[in-house]
């Protein structure tokens, strides 16, 4: 089954002081010796790299250029919808972004894919912090250049990430709200400055951000849905375009950073195209002929039965299932409890007993997964047994939270695979009666009265299969359930909107989760229009959990805290959890190359893989 968006604040008010806010964060301990340069960033001072690396390990400095890379977009970010785009700027809220776009603008730093957090220098030579780690000064490369010649300075990277804070998506406004200014201090220095407090990963994310030419959009307006290519820095530019269908990104040759250690061994094809297909059958038809070349099934039925195909069977396409070290990230069916229908956990939790999992793997995913239980799944984050002494301490400042916070870890129950458990649908009608529902003529009547209905909103039919049989089970309690598919821009306004009772959403998590969960499940971001609270989640032991995540000072610490928060977001019955597996399942057809050595964290493509001529030209895609 395919996964969705990828990547996206503000914690309520304390109604105590729990002892993991008594300690100082690191940036206040610090000591004078901070304040000298650095060419890299991570969460708690972790680098693999030295200052005078090479290249990342996990490149083929070698790696021939040429050739195209052609795919699906398969996760999202910004506005970025999976099946269509009206729109070249995915950094505000408006449009259906295109896919790719972030390969056309640089950074202040890049990210390594074999390490869990740790920033290494772009457009920002180095770094300085402050002693009290409220200032960050970078220092420009001064070679920086827009795709125009011109001259990429401070003063554009400051107009920037102003610019984010004030006008771009809630995915990054939110989050970096915090950043009180950014200015320039010359051509060549960038001097950003956050608030007391801030989060600890604050600084790495504002130094992920894109960067964009303050003369370019001195005469344009920065939150208009446009097809116009904007003018980047980055080591691609857009190239042919055809709005909801495809399009396509060359590399440009005299890309001013290339030959930098973060760039070395990267960006390695000419041109990448990526395809829309709003019809799946359609796109993979299209992927057997040839149409697009790399492909990630998502579709467990058509992993295990769809590759019975000439080019398959003649050798021109390999399979291969690649290990994700990554963690799986919180797929589910999301209640949107800013409904008075979904406000009672015991209400939500009743849905989801409704939903076998077992019945569904067996039967439509051919077993090819794992039930998802913890919102940091597939990870040592993920909350097991019952919490540690470091944990409680944690939790037991909230003294109204559901006892079973303090008891074993909740996880979804195992039905017996009949596809209608009579024991989890009579638990659920239990919790149904406790919420003070009452029947009438076969309909399940809320407290009020009012019949209890449901509708799940998608824009894409792919899970069909599995939300029918799930329907029937509702059905059974006297729920009127149904599923309504829409176009994606309809989709996309709706859920900007927070105008469904469910939804089905995968969000990833990263390996050192921090400020931007708050954008998630916080309680501020669950009223910004926009934002990927879809649950609407607001609970005071939330925020300070998220709060706790994003200030600790250790990996110790943040672990503890990870735990603790998953706890408390499983015990709200937010969601009704879908499935992962813990690997990519990946078609190719044979004409690319790739580093023996593939990142860690990342499957690589198609930074890091190249196109092999003698492969091409042996299964005739020369």
């Amino acid at each position: 089954m395919p996964t969705r968006r990828g990547l996206v604040l503000g914690a309520g008010a304390l109604a105590a002081l729990p002892p993991w806010r008594r300690a100082l964060p690191p940036w206040r301990r610090a000591r004078a010796a901070d304040a000298a340069e650095r060419h890299g960033l991570s969460s708690f001072g972790e680098l693999k790299y030295g200052p005078d690396f090479a290249h990342f390990d996990y490149v083929n400095p070698m790696a021939p250029r040429g050739g195209r890379f052609s795919a699906q977009l398969a996760a999202t970010t910004g506005n970025q919808s999976l099946n269509t785009f009206n729109t070249l700027n995915i950094f505000v809220l408006r449009g259906d972004g295109a896919a790719g776009m972030p390969l056309t603008f640089d950074s202040l730093m890049v990210r390594a894919l074999d390490e869990p957090d740790a920033l290494y220098g772009l457009v920002a030579r180095a770094v300085t912090v402050s002693p009290d780690g409220l200032t960050y000064t970078f220092a420009l490369r001064p070679q920086a250049r827009f795709h125009d010649g011109s001259p990429l300075t401070a003063r554009d990277a400051a107009f920037s990430l102003k610019l984010l804070r004030d006008k771009g998506h809630p995915e990054i406004a939110e989050v970096i709200r915090p950043m009180t200014d950014a200015r320039a201090d010359g051509d060549g220095r960038l001097v950003v400055t956050f608030e007391p407090g801030r989060a600890r990963d604050l600084p790495l994310f504002v130094a992920q951000l894109p960067l964009f030419s303050a003369a370019y959009y001195a005469g344009r307006d920065f939150e208009a849905s446009t097809l116009e290519a904007p003018l980047g820095s980055g080591p691609y530019r857009v190239g042919a375009v055809d709005p909801g269908r495809s399009i396509g990104l060359e590399r440009v040759p005299d890309y001013w950073a290339a030959e930098l250690p973060v760039n070395v061994g990267q960006n390695n094809f000419d041109a990448i195209r990526y395809e829309y297909f709003r019809d799946r059958t359609v796109a993979f038809e299209a992927f057997k002929s040839g149409a697009f070349t790399f492909r990630e099934e998502f579709t467990a039925r058509v992993w295990a039965t769809g590759y019975d195909f000439p080019a398959m069977n003649e050798g021109r396409l390999v399979r291969e299932t690649v290990p994700d070290a990554r963690p799986s990230g919180t797929q589910g069916w999301w209640i949107n409890t800013r409904r008075a229908a979904f406000r009672d956990p015991r209400v939500r939790e009743a849905i989801g007993l409704c939903f076998d999992f077992e019945w569904s793997n067996r039967n439509l995913m051919y077993g090819a997964y794992a039930r998802t239980a913890s919102f940091f799944e597939n990870s040592d984050l993920k909350a097991t047994g019952k919490p540690s002494a470091e944990e409680l301490a944690l939790l037991e400042p909230f003294k109204d939270l559901p006892p079973e916070v303090f008891g074993e870890a909740w996880a979804p129950p195992v039905s017996d695979g009949s596809g209608q458990d009579r024991a989890l649908l009579k638990r659920a009608d239990a919790l149904l009666r406790e919420a003070g529902c009452t029947r009438q003529g076969g309909s399940l009547l809320l407290p009020g009265g009012q019949p209890l209905t449901l509708e799940f909103l998608d824009e894409d039919p792919v899970f069909q299969a599995v939300t029918q049989p799930f329907i029937r089970n509702l059905g059974l309690l006297g729920i009127r359930a149904s599923l309504r598919t829409v176009d994606p821009s309809q989709y996309q306004a709706r859920l900007k909107d927070f105008d469904f009772d469910v939804t089905p959403r995968r969000y990833s998590s990263g390996l050192t989760p921090g400020v931007e969960l708050r954008e998630t499940y916080g309680s501020r971001s669950a009223g910004t229009a926009g934002s990927n609270n879809l649950s609407g989640i607001a609970n005071p032991a939330i925020d300070a959990l998220l709060t706790a995540v994003a200030d600790a000072t250790s990996r110790a610490e943040l672990t503890t805290a990870c735990r603790a928060l998953d706890r408390v977001l499983r015990a709200g019955r937010y969601w009704v959890p879908m499935w992962y597996a813990s690997t990519h399942r990946l078609a190719l057809w044979d004409v690319y190359g790739r580093p023996a050595t593939p990142p860690k964290y990342d499957l690589g493509a198609p930074g890091t893989w190249w196109f092999d001529a003698d492969k091409a030209k042996r299964i005739g895609r020369d």
